[in-house]
């Protein structure tokens, strides 16, 4: 890493209105989980920028996850926005920005409509399909989260919070031997500590009837950051 993060410094310092050198040390950052540093090299970015055209919209978006990332929202929003101002049809910038304010739950009817554009432009990605699915379980849609869910988890069969999302619909549905089921399912792909102390709740006692819920049963996948392609 130390080796990538010199070369790339480098890079940034001979070219500093080169994005495409940016964007790779960014994503050194993130790999490190280093998200300060990457904001702050971004915000470097953004300074170059004196008129960011439609390629640029990855330089917004990875500056919006870094901010999320330090959960320092108020940062965080105005990038997504301007990433979709110049890509309005960018699944991967809609599906984030929709899935953090159903996470929220704040916009929960305008975050639906970004998730369910970026379904119809990415329909085999199963992350964008756990968010529509998780979308409707916020908004209490619960037959309607089952169906997405259950397509999220056949496309992405080896993600734990995927199945324990689906785990969470099946009960709310009362077909709780295959809430159970999906919990164990969780449970044994060895999921991060919160979610799997979540889940060993749930494996004990179910979830908590709606009148007491705030929608806060499973801890949130984070929409993976991902680099855009080129060009």
């Amino acid at each position: 890493y130390d080796e990538a993060i010199a070369h790339l410094k480098a890079l940034v310092e001979a070219r500093p209105d080169d994005m495409r050198a940016y964007q790779a040390l960014g994503g050194v950052y993130a790999s490190k989980e280093d998200f300060r540093s990457a904001a702050g090299l971004y915000d470097k970015a953004v300074a170059m920028l004196k008129a960011p055209t439609r390629a640029d919209w990855n330089i917004f978006y990875q500056r919006g996850i870094a901010y999320e990332r330090l959960k320092e929202w108020p940062k965080a929003e105005p990038n997504f926005r301007k990433a979709l101002e110049l890509f309005p049809d960018q699944p991967q910038v809609l599906n984030y920005l929709g899935y953090s304010w159903v996470d929220m739950n704040t916009n929960l009817e305008e975050g639906l409509q970004m998730i369910q554009k970026a379904v119809e432009l990415r329909p085999s990605d199963g992350y964008i399909v756990d968010s529509l699915g998780w979308a409707y379980f916020r908004l209490g849609r619960f037959d309607d989260a089952v169906r997405e869910l259950e397509r999220a988890v056949s496309l992405k069969p080896e993600d734990p919070v995927l199945n324990d999302h689906l785990g969470d619909a099946y009960w709310r549905v009362g077909r709780k031997l295959e809430a159970t089921f999906q919990w164990n399912q969780a449970r044994d792909l060895k999921p991060d500590p919160g979610v799997l102390a979540a889940l060993q709740q749930k494996l004990l006692k179910g979830l908590p009837p709606i009148e007491s819920n705030t929608a806060q049963e499973t801890p949130k996948v984070k929409p993976e950051p991902t680099t855009a392609p080129k060009g």
